[in-house]
Order: structure tokens, then C-alpha cells, then sequence
């Protein structure tokens, strides 16, 4: 079973590797993690976000798992086009209650694939940007909280998430950070 694993979980941390093959394994993790990202009320839910090492990632903007027609899946995104910048406010699955502003492309395009295996390659401007841009970093290991400002606001924030997932290592639910390594470089696929 499948969970959003927050900071500092070395899967946030991970760069994923590229998607080989989309068989019935990968269909079904992204069955889960659409599931995942609406309980958890998010719009956007990046694979090693659910521990899975692999470079895919899950949208839908409205949030609303009724409009399943809004689901887009990106299979080995690349971000080929940046186009001006803005700065907005942001939040993380992986980072429960903290928001922060972030400065990121206000246009890009991005080349993937679908869960068909077909390419697919779209411009994208606003929320549909920011998302992809934010799930993207997270496929290369990268987190909102590298983008924004310091401050003791958001560094309590950060260090209150970190206590609570040490506490879960060590009351079983989590193994060692070393374990978890182990686990992310042996899982995927082949």
C-alpha cells in the first residue's frame, strides 16, 4: 500500500529513474497515487513523493476526483522551454501546512509520455506551469523548500515535519534512512 511520505524521507531527495516500460504494475501505481493525491486534496502527486523511484508524475488541477476526465499522467517529463517568470504562493503533499512563495516560469513546454505510451509534448502557462514545474524538481530530488526565502517561520515548519517523521522511524513505521536507500536504488524497473 502506497502513502505520501513526507520530509525528510530520502525518496524526496532521490532522482528518479526513467520509466522503461508501462505495463499493468505502473497503471496500477497510478490508480493509487491519483487516490492518494485526492485524499490528500492535492492537485499534483510525483512518484518518489509515494516512495516510487520512478520518473512519472500525477495532475489534475480541479483536484476533484469526479472530474477524472481533468487526470493527465507525465511519463519521463523533460522541461524543454522556459518563458518569463512570476512568483506565487506554493505548498507540498511531502511538507503538510507549509506555503511559501515561489519564483518559477510563468510558460513552459514539457515533453512526456502518456500513460499510453504515446508522446505527448504541451504548453503550459499559470497553475498548469507551476504544477508541472513543481512535480518535475521533484522527479530530479528538488523540493519547494529549496526555492524559498528563509525565514523562522518556515524553517520551525520544516524542522516540525522533520520530528515527525524521525518519530515515525522510530516507532516502526519507517525503517532507517540507509534501509530506505537501500529499498529506492533495488526498487523499479528493470
Amino acid at each position: 500500500m502506497l502513502r505520501i511520505v513526507t520530509y525528510p524521507h530520502p525518496a524526496l531527495r532521490y532522482e528518479s529513474k526513467p520509466v522503461t516500460r508501462i505495463d499493468e504494475d505502473l497503471r496500477a501505481k497510478v490508480a493509487e497515487m491519483f487516490d492518494l493525491m485526492y485524499e490528500a486534496r492535492g492537485i499534483g502527486l510525483a512518484a518518489n513523493q509515494a516512495a516510487i523511484p520512478l520518473r512519472f508524475f500525477v495532475l489534475n488541477l480541479t483536484a476533484d476526483p469526479d472530474q477524472a476526465d481533468q487526470e493527465q499522467v507525465f511519463i519521463n517529463p523533460e522541461i524543454i522551454k522556459r518563458h518569463s517568470s512570476v512568483q506565487e504562493e506554493e505548498g507540498c503533499l511531502s511538507f503538510p501546512g507549509l506555503y511559501g512563495d515561489v519564483k518559477r516560469a510563468k510558460k513552459i513546454r514539457v515533453r512526456a509520455y502518456d500513460l499510453k505510451g504515446e508522446p505527448i509534448e504541451i504548453d503550459a502557462d499559470e497553475l498548469f506551469s507551476r504544477a508541472i514545474q513543481h512535480e518535475t524538481d521533484h522527479l530530479d530530488g528538488k523540493l519547494f523548500i529549496d526555492l524559498l526565502a528563509p525565514s523562522k517561520t518556515v524553517n520551525a515548519k520544516v524542522k516540525e515535519i522533520e520530528s515527525a517523521f524521525r518519530a515515525d522511524q522510530a516507532s516502526g513505521i519507517y525503517p532507517d534512512d540507509a534501509t530506505l536507500r537501500k529499498l529506492l536504488e533495488d526498487a523499479g524497473q528493470d
